[in-house]
């Protein structure tokens, strides 16, 4: 699955330090997708410094390749997991 990221993402993605393996990772491996208005979020539960946080990738499917919009992670996994 090819992606790319956008300027937005890449600001992001470099202020909130969120390793790239890491958002790699849940784009291709997600425990959850879900579809907020009219992006794709690809979501999963992550350890990191021995933390666990949901991991939020959101994702314009609409376009080849796909666009990752923006990331960040949330300690509140139950608000966002899908049950």
């Amino acid at each position: 699955m090819k992606y790319i990221l956008t300027e937005h993402a890449l600001t992001k993605i470099e202020k909130r330090k969120i390793p790239l393996h890491l958002i790699e990772h849940v784009y291709k491996n997600p425990q959850q997708i879900i579809r907020e208005e009219d992006l794709s979020v690809f979501q999963s539960i992550i350890e990191l410094n021995l933390k666990e946080y949901l991991l939020r990738v959101f994702v314009n499917t609409d376009v080849e390749p796909n666009k990752i919009v923006t990331v960040y992670m949330t300690k509140n996994i139950n608000k966002y997991m899908v049950k």
